[in-house]
């Protein structure tokens, strides 16, 4: 395989710039409090694709406990760096780095339908397992239940399929995150068209009043055995994309909802983050809506390291819990209490579209940010071109450190973001480009990953 590497060294400073924190007074109200804070551009050291004459794309990563890292995404190419794929569909793409960067094994998965990749944990017996959607019913997947299903693979730590499980009924049902649970099982959530499954997918079956997409939650033992099933939401469109475990045994999911009905209490405008506290058996605790009056994602969640959590994603609103809107769409950041009280929020970005689609704990208990930014100003320091890249870094406050924009003259998505043991980083997404940053382009898409100090 051919690596390219393209060395962008960031020297100078950004301008001290006034952030706003919004945080709960002792009467609990929002108020508003601004710090100074200086920020630098991350040192970019390496920018790299990876993938054939098709598309290609990084969805996730995790850090290994060997100091590497893994990658999971989808490739639909047959050819480049993909050395083990005999047709034109989507198959789920891992990619296993040591802490040099350099490749260690890369395989695909899947069958001859679309099957795309969404998550990677490593486990506990230093294996691997991934989460995504297949329409597959042969090769890696043993069934099918409907259109895509969720697809559930157990890895050995040479990327070896152990076992495998799918989920589904017969509409259109994708598995977006997985977590390993307390008790060494795991925990699967993603959307269930519960229109098409019938009302099926709870454990004790109850249909009443819901419909079209919900939070769906699958929780397995060791070996994949189902021990409960079940589903939330409303009667429109209520999609997760990430979940922790909670100190309790418990779980928090997050994401967005555009219902106002059935388990959503509190919608306060076209889509909100969608907060939902489940128990151990997975029986709602509370949940809680956050936004504005315009539409709000939530797309990742991490524990803050002290007790709380924070919540990262993207908003269009200017009003309700959002205190400031720099510009079209900003990435939002919300801290919130193991009950689900706000404690305080805030925007990044500029005057263009900016979000956030990971968030994930530093050692030094700050925080790394991905995502992707059309601004040239406010937080972000410079734009190559439509959609770049963004990555930052903050402290357990919310103030940038540093941040970083990397792409070219397309479209360039940043997707997921880690700290090695080493305490650089690494950030992977997808890239159209073919310049500026990207130094070739081998497909229509590429799977990109950035290497940061």
């Amino acid at each position: 395989m051919n690596y390219n590497r393209n060395v962008l060294f960031y020297l100078s400073l950004i301008a001290i710039t006034i952030i706003s924190i919004s945080c709960k007074n002792d009467d609990g109200d929002i108020a508003v409090i601004t710090e100074n804070n200086t920020s630098a551009t991350g040192l970019v050291t390496a920018v790299k694709t990876f993938g054939g004459s098709i598309n290609d794309s990084a969805q996730e990563i995790v850090s290994t406990s060997d100091g590497g890292y893994a990658v999971l995404g989808f490739t639909q190419s047959m050819d480049g760096d993909i050395i083990d794929k005999q047709h034109e569909s989507y198959n789920f793409w891992v990619l296993k780095f040591n802490q040099d960067n350099e490749i260690e094994w890369n395989k695909t998965y899947g069958g001859t339908g679309d099957d795309k990749g969404e998550d990677i944990i490593q486990t506990n017996d230093g294996g691997y397992a991934i989460l995504g959607e297949s329409f597959s019913n042969n090769e890696d997947v043993s069934s099918n239940n409907g259109q895509n299903d969720f697809w559930f693979a157990k890895l050995d730590a040479s990327g070896n399929i152990l076992w495998q499980k799918s989920f589904g009924y017969q509409g259109a049902d994708y598995g977006i995150s997985v977590i390993q649970t307390n008790d060494s099982g795991y925990l699967i959530t993603g959307v269930l068209d519960v229109t098409a499954s019938n009302g099926e997918g709870n454990t004790k079956q109850n249909n009443t009043n819901h419909a079209g997409g919900d939070y769906w939650a699958i929780k397995l033992d060791n070996s994949g055995t189902l021990q409960w099933s079940k589903y939330y939401g409303g009667l429109l469109s209520d999609t997760p994309q990430n979940v922790v475990q909670t100190e309790d045994n418990g779980y928090i999911m997050v994401g967005s909802s555009d219902s106002d009905d059935t388990d959503i209490s509190n919608n306060i405008g076209s889509y909100d983050f969608w907060v939902v506290k489940i128990s151990e058996t997975g029986n709602i605790e509370w949940e809680k809506s956050f936004g504005g009056e315009e539409i709000d994602d939530a797309w990742s969640i991490v524990k803050s390291g002290d007790g709380n959590y924070l919540i990262a994603g993207d908003t269009r609103s200017n009003n309700v819990d959002i205190s400031n809107n720099i510009g079209a769409a900003d990435l939002w950041l919300i801290k919130i209490s193991p009950s689900g009280e706000l404690l305080w929020e805030k925007t990044l970005g500029g005057t263009s579209f900016d979000a956030a689609r990971d968030i994930s704990a530093t050692q030094d208990g700050g925080f790394l940010l991905a995502g992707s930014s059309r601004s040239s100003d406010g937080d972000v320091s410079q734009n190559k071109g439509q959609n770049d890249v963004w990555a930052l870094k903050i402290n357990s406050i919310g103030n940038i450190e540093w941040e970083a924009t990397i792409g070219g003259t397309n479209i360039d998505y940043g997707y997921g973001i880690t700290e090695l043991n080493n305490k650089k980083v690494v950030v992977v997404g997808d890239t159209y480009s073919n310049d500026e940053d990207i130094t070739e382009n081998k497909g229509f898409s590429d799977l990109l990953i950035i290497n940061i100090d």
